[in-house]
């Protein structure tokens, strides 16, 4: 399981790491297009390799030689778009915000289901939790600091009920969502908060054992991933790469569309994610 950190300070610090621009910049003669996806199920190398029909499909899709990368960390990634190590990537809500913000990159497509997402809270089936503020005094567990689904969205529904996530429990930052759902389950933690998505594929695929856990809260609808480009990236590659999903069909494309645990994909905006905004600045985390 990947390694829990306790601490919200280190993990802020540990978290501002990004990958190497010795990759080169890409769009260039000769050179491949870098993909990023944020490490939101744990970046492994299983797990790059579990999305090679995705890789491939892009490549064809486009017309060019598609690089997935995944990052070691939510902040790695956004810091790979300003720094060109990125071409387009899949972004978190939180992290996209900051991308635009601070590099201005530019929201393409998303899944239907990102328009009115969710954040699950879990706990173990016989836990005394049934509500958010039974948390308090419990050992709690985020996900990356910088993401939407596992820390934003559940770290404003806990203050709304009256806890301090920072003073009222025991918190800790697992660096995903797959962690997070691990340590719910093995009773590392009290209780949890991850995406939605995350939590029923690693039940129906049987990497979490759904007797163990359940769901005792589940957040208001927001609007989360997205796919984007960096700014400088031409509007016919940016077209041709949106079209490669919007192009995705239920039932003809099932092995990539359940890599991307989504049914299909429609235009991304950014006036969208205006609420995101207000919630990360009122918390500090904008």
């Amino acid at each position: 399981m990947t390694k829990l950190i306790s601490s919200r300070r280190t993990f802020l610090t540990a978290a501002t790491g990004a990958i190497s621009a010795a990759s080169a910049l890409s769009l260039r003669a000769g050179g491949g297009i870098k993909v990023g996806m944020i490490p939101d199920a744990g970046a492994t190398q299983v797990s790059i390799e579990e999305k090679a029909p995705l890789r491939n499909y892009l490549s064809k899709a486009i017309g060019a030689q598609v690089d997935l990368i995944i990052p070691t960390n939510y902040n790695a990634t956004v810091e790979a778009l300003g720094n060109g190590s990125l071409d387009f990537a899949y972004l978190g809500a939180l992290t996209y915000v900051k991308a635009h913000d601070r590099y201005g990159v530019l929201p393409l497509v998303q899944r239907s289901a990102d328009k009115n997402f969710h954040s699950l809270f879990i706990t173990q089936s016989g836990s005394a939790i049934h509500k958010l503020a039974d948390c308090k005094g419990k050992r709690f567990a985020f996900g990356d600091i910088n993401s939407t689904s596992g820390h934003l969205i559940p770290y404003d529904e806990l203050k709304k009920a009256g806890v301090n996530p920072d003073r009222d429990m025991q918190i800790r930052y697992t660096g995903s969502h797959a962690a997070t759902a691990k340590a719910v389950e093995g009773a590392a933690s009290d209780a949890g908060a991850l995406d939605e998505t995350v939590y029923r594929s690693m039940v129906s695929e049987g990497k979490v054992d759904g007797s163990k856990v359940r769901i005792f809260f589940t957040s208001p609808p927001f609007v989360d991933y997205v796919w984007v480009a960096r700014k400088d990236i031409g509007a016919s590659q940016r077209e041709r790469f949106a079209n490669a999903f919007l192009s995705l069909k239920e039932g003809k494309d099932d092995a990539i569309l359940n890599i991307l645990r989504g049914k299909d994909f429609v235009h991304a905006n950014d006036a969208e994610y205006a609420n995101i905004r207000k919630i990360a600045r009122d918390l500090k985390m904008l």
